[in-house]
């Protein structure tokens, strides 16, 4: 099957995440949009589009026009099997207890380990970006020393891999959610893959914005960016039981004192930092109001 991709780049979060949705109205329409925030602590973002037909390019340079973005790259991808690509090339992650797998190639699983198997074609998130993997193994930890979880919410699950580590791991009553639609359905086939599908509850929401999500949590796992996560403080507050943990990841390094003060302010104390390449985990504790 031919495929086509067309990438720009814009410095604004909320431009990009604007111009990745006005990216569906195009014809021919996209089979898949992404917006991913560059490693390159500058904040910028790219936006792309995946197509079956070729892009119209005209449309595509209007609307990077319109939302101050650069041109749009097009490119025509040789005909490759990307999921037999991935299988080949993606190896397996260890984090903590954790083995994130994508199903092929193994022969047998590590002694010891938890597997999770992310489907090949859904590959991002399987834990080797720096912020996943950090989240697993700050999970590990709080798990290891002994920390009381039995409620868990996991805000942005995408691929539900962290969802899915709480729940094998010391098997919670999990409630994943996602503002995407996309990233429900993603996680919907993993969660089948794993045989969790009636243990992982999924909801299409933004932050808390959902009644399901008022908790009280004993943990809250939340693997997005700086902004929207300085933004849900408070509600992440209000959800967490006192004495409930809440583990941070997409935060880049020189923004981690930032999120560790704004959320010192709704009653959160610093448990643990560490960072993974450009990237910081924090795992916080909830002490107060």
């Amino acid at each position: 099957m031919e495929t086509w991709t067309a990438l720009t780049t814009l410095g604004d979060r909320e431009r990009a995440e604007a111009l990745g949705r006005a990216l569906e109205s195009l014809d021919p329409e996209p089979s898949g949009i992404g917006v991913i925030l560059l490693e390159d602590g500058g904040g910028t973002c790219e936006v792309g589009g995946y197509f079956t037909d070729a892009p119209d390019e005209i449309a595509l340079a209007l609307l990077a026009a319109a939302h101050g973005a650069a041109e749009f790259t097009i490119s025509k991808l040789p005909d490759v099997d990307w999921v037999a690509h991935v299988r080949r090339e993606l190896a397996p992650v260890d984090a903590g207890r954790f083995f994130v797998h994508c199903g092929s190639g193994i022969e047998t699983m590590p002694e010891g380990r938890i597997p999770i198997r992310i489907e090949s074609s859904m590959a991002f998130g399987t834990g080797h970006h720096g912020t996943t993997r950090g989240c697993l193994q700050a999970l590990d930890r709080l798990v290891g020393n002994g920390a009381i979880i039995r409620r868990v919410a996991d805000i942005g699950c995408g691929t539900a891999v962290l969802a899915m580590a709480a729940q094998l791991a010391c098997g919670a009553d999990v409630l994943a959610s996602d503002v995407d639609p996309v990233a429900i359905e993603v996680a919907r086939v993993n969660l089948s893959a794993n045989g969790l599908e009636d243990c992982v509850a999924l909801v299409e929401a933004s932050g808390f914005d959902d009644v399901r999500l008022a908790g009280p949590f004993d943990l809250v796992l939340a693997n997005i960016l700086r902004d929207p996560l300085l933004g849900m403080a408070e509600d992440m507050a209000q959800s967490l039981r006192e004495g409930g943990h809440a583990v941070l990841g997409g935060i880049l390094l020189e923004q981690a004192d930032d999120v560790v003060t704004r959320y010192a302010t709704s009653g959160f104390s610093l448990r643990m930092r560490e960072n993974f390449g450009e990237w910081s985990t924090l795992t916080l504790t909830r002490t107060g109001s």
